[in-house]
C-alpha cells in the first residue's frame, strides 16, 4: 500500500543566540588546537543581552602550566567571532565591541585526564587512550540528496546559507544576523517528492515593511534554493509570520552552546545520542564518534549497500573500545545486514585514538563545522564526508 507522510526539519542562522554560542566555543577550540594539537578543550558559552559568559575546562600541555591568558586572548577571540557573525550595527545591543565578557575557564580535571590519556594510571585497566565519557553516538546517511543527507534538513540549511550570503555581501541593508528556516517535505513510499511548506523568520531593521521582506525572501532565497520540481502552486510560504522581527539575537533571547543538536545533525531524521559537538576537542567521543558514525554510514550508502544507514556506538569512560556497535539500514539493505556490519568492523577502528587518526581530527578545523550542519558539507578539511571506503566496503560485504 502506498505510504504518504510529511517530515519537517529546521535550521538556524549564525546570528541565532545558540549558534552565537557554538561559534564562540568552536573559535576557542580552534585557537587552542593552533597552539597545541593535543589540547583538551570543553568550552561552553552563554549569551544574553550585552553579556557573554565562557566556562569549562581547557588544558594546553605545550604551555606547561602557564596562565591561559598569557598565550591566547579569550576576549579578542569572542569579539572577533561576534564581529564575523555581523553584530556590528549601531543599534545592536549585543555588539562585538561593547559586550561584557566573563571568563570562567579552568583546567581539565586530573581524574578525567587520566582516563583519556594514553598511559597507565592507578585503577585504570589499560594504558591505551580511553573515551572521554560514557555515552552513545549515532551516524546517518541516505540517498535523498547529492550530499547523502535527508532532504528536509539540507533544504533548510541551504536557505539559511543563502540568506546569510546575501546579508554579508551587503546587498540588502535591512537584513540582520538572527534567522531561522524550516522545510516540510512530502514523502511518497519513502522518497521525497515535494515541499509542502517553507518557514523563514529573519531579523530585520526597523525601516523595512513586512511585504518587502516577504517578496524578497520568496523570490531571492526560496525560489533560488529549493529545486523547482519540489515547488508547486500549493506550496505554502510563511515569511516572518509574526509580522515583526526587529529585536533578535542575544538581545531577544538567551543562547547556550550545544542547544541545537538536531540542527547540527540530521534534522530529526536520524536518531541522536544527546551529546553536543561545539567547543569539544576530539578526545570527546560525543563529537569524534558522531563524526565517525557519519563517515561509516555515508560510505555504506555510497557503496550502494543500502539506501539508508544508521550507525550507533556506545562507550565507557576511560575504556578504549566501544562497548557496542550497531548498524540499521531500515530494510533498505541490498546485501545481508550482518555482512555490512562485518565489513564495517573489518575496515574501520572505533577506538577513540584511532578515530582521531583516521579522520585527522587534531587540527583547527572546527569553526568550519559550526553553522548549517556538521554533515553534508563539501570541504576537503571535513574528512568524515569522504566516501573513500565505499569501494572496499562493497567488496568486503559481498
Amino acid at each position: 500500500m502506498s505510504r504518504r507522510y510529511i517530515f519537517s526539519s529546521e535550521s538556524v542562522g549564525e546570528g541565532h543566540p545558540d549558534k552565537v554560542c557554538d561559534t564562540i566555543s568552536d573559535a576557542v577550540l580552534d585557537a587552542c588546537l593552533t597552539i597545541d594539537k593535543t589540547s583538551r578543550v570543553a568550552c561552553e558559552t552563554f549569551v544574553k543581552s550585552n553579556t557573554v559568559v565562557v566556562g569549562g575546562e581547557i588544558t594546553i600541555p605545550k604551555i606547561k602550566g602557564a596562565a591561559l591568558d598569557s598565550v591566547m586572548n579569550i576576549g579578542s577571540i569572542i569579539r572577533e567571532s561576534i564581529r564575523g557573525i555581523g553584530y556590528t550595527n549601531n543599534d545592536d545591543v549585543f555588539h562585538a565591541d561593547r559586550v561584557f565578557i566573563s571568563n570562567l575557564l579552568t583546567a581539565q580535571s586530573a581524574d578525567i585526564a587520566q582516563g583519556v590519556d594514553s598511559k597507565k594510571a592507578k585503577g585504570k585497566a589499560t594504558a591505551e587512550q580511553g573515551a572521554g565519557d560514557q555515552g552513545l553516538m549515532f551516524g546517518y546517511a541516505c540517498n535523498e540528496t547529492p550530499e547523502l543527507m535527508p532532504a528536509p534538513i539540507m533544504f533548510a540549511h541551504r536557505l539559511g546559507r543563502e540568506l546569510t550570503a546575501i546579508r554579508k555581501a551587503g546587498k540588502v541593508k535591512w537584513l540582520r544576523p538572527d534567522a531561522k528556516s524550516q522545510v516540510s517535505v512530502l514523502y511518497q513510499d519513502g522518497k521525497p517528492v515535494r515541499v509542502t511548506n517553507v518557514v523563514i523568520s529573519t531579523q530585520h531593521s526597523e525601516d523595512v515593511e513586512i511585504e518587502e521582506i516577504r517578496k524578497f525572501v520568496i523570490a531571492n532565497v526560496i525560489r533560488k534554493v529549493i529545486p523547482k520540481d519540489f515547488l508547486d502552486a500549493s506550496t505554502e510560504f510563511l515569511i516572518n509570520p509574526t509580522g515583526r522581527f526587529v529585536i533578535g539575537g542575544p538581545q531577544g533571547d538567551s543562547g547556550l552552546t550545544g542547544r541545537k543538536i538536531i540542527v547540527d545533525t540530521y534534522g530529526g531524521m536520524g536518531r541522536h545520542g544527546g551529546g553536543a559537538f561545539s567547543g569539544k576537542d576530539p578526545s570527546k567521543v560525543d563529537r569524534s564518534a558522531a563524526y565517525m558514525g557519519r563517515y561509516v554510514a555515508k560510505n555504506v550508502v555510497a557503496a550502494g549497500l543500502a539506501d539508508r544507514c544508521e550507525v550507533q556506538f556506545a562507550y565507557a569512560i576511560g575504556h578504549p573500545q566501544p562497548v557496542s556497535i550497531h548498524i540499521d539500514t531500515f530494510g533498505t539493505h541490498k546485501v545481508n545486514e550482518e555482512n555490512i556490519e562485518k565489513a564495517v568492523k573489518s575496515l574501520f577502528s572505533f577506538k577513540p585514538a584511532d578515530i582521531v587518526t583516521q579522520l585527522n581530527l587534531l587540527r583547527p578545523i572546527y569553526s568550519k563545522t559550526t553553522n548549517y550542519g556538521h554533515f553534508g558539507k563539501e570541504d576537503k578539511e571535513i574528512t568524515w564526508e569522504k566516501t573513500d571506503k565505499a569501494a572496499a566496503l562493497k567488496k568486503a560485504a559481498r
